[in-house]
């Protein structure tokens, strides 16, 4: 994990998941609440590709998305909410449930 400063100032964390995706935790600049954003970095969309002959799967590949279209990669939590979860993922770090 590497911790920093977003060009306007805000704390930062930057991680990599299980499969390796760019993932972040940072503070939000919302003005009303103490707030953060966690999650992916970037959707990534991928799209199950299949051989013109025979129809056999081809695998994932990259699937281009139009620039209109926004897909929401992190959830934008308040502290209320960050400690509503936070006896789950602790549950979890102890017994692997939650």
């Amino acid at each position: 994990m590497k911790k920093r400063k977003t060009p306007r100032g805000f704390d930062i964390i930057e991680f990599k998941d299980y499969y390796g995706a760019a993932c972040s935790m940072q503070k939000s600049s919302l003005a009303t609440k103490d707030a953060i954003w966690l999650g992916v970095d970037d959707a990534d969309p991928k799209i199950l590709a299949f051989h013109v002959n025979g129809g056999k799967p081809n695998g994932w590949v990259k699937y281009d998305i139009p620039d209109e279209v926004n897909l929401t990669t992190r959830m934008h939590l308040t502290r209320a909410q960050v400690k509503e979860l936070l006896p789950y993922l602790e549950k979890f770090v102890e017994a692997g449930e939650f």
